[in-house]
């Protein structure tokens, strides 16, 4: 088989995907315990528990 030498070359690069955006929690909190976050009509609580875990309540 001969190859041309004028043909392009096909370059496979691996497709990575995207990685979602990070916000870290203290920026949604602003120092304190909870926060109410609303999405579309619907309103949401994030709060940190006493051992620093966070829930997402409706």
């Amino acid at each position: 088989m001969q190859t041309n030498p004028t043909a392009p070359t096909l370059v496979v690069v691996p497709v990575q995907p995207e990685l979602p955006p990070r916000v870290d929690s203290s920026q949604l909190l602003r120092g304190r315990r909870t926060v109410e976050i609303e999405h579309g009509e619907q309103t949401y609580t994030l709060r940190v528990t006493k051992d620093n875990k966070l829930i997402l309540t409706k």
